[in-house]
């Protein structure tokens, strides 16, 4: 269901307690002839049924100043800007490194993947990495 008219519904349903509220705090405050025996009606209905009222007109307002879109039709998808297309990282070739690392890794190991600063490890002395354990301890 569309905002705006969840927005409307919503307003109009404030607006009809608030009425409501504001006809039975008049006619608790009709029955009464003193001020001090008038005060709990406007403090239990009339005030907040007035309050209500407002609200529910600041509601149909908001609804009908939104612009209505068919439920159907989404906004356009923005696509990501083309990159460069790099083949997938596999097991399959030497052992990798970071520069000033201290660990070996495999091509694949998530913390190498996709990097370009990763380069051959050599015949450094580097310990295995703990996440792609590139060989047994």
């Amino acid at each position: 269901m569309p905002r705006s008219r969840v927005l409307l519904w919503g307003g109009v349903a404030a607006a009809a307690v608030g009425a409501v509220l504001c006809v039975l705090g008049w006619y608790g405050i009709s029955g009464e002839r003193f001020a001090e025996r008038q005060l709990p009606y406007l403090a239990s209905c009339t005030v907040p049924g007035a309050a209500l009222i407002v609200a529910g007109a600041v509601l149909v307002a908001v609804a009908l100043l939104l612009p209505v879109r068919p439920p159907e039709e989404s906004p356009p998808e923005e696509s990501p800007p083309e990159q460069e297309e790099t083949p997938p990282p596999s097991s399959d070739g030497p052992l990798l490194r970071v520069p000033g690392g201290t660990l070996a890794h495999r091509p694949d190991c998530p913390l190498v993947a996709g990097k370009a600063e990763a380069t051959e490890a050599g015949d450094a002395p580097l310990e295995p990495c703990p996440v792609c354990e590139p060989w047994p301890p």
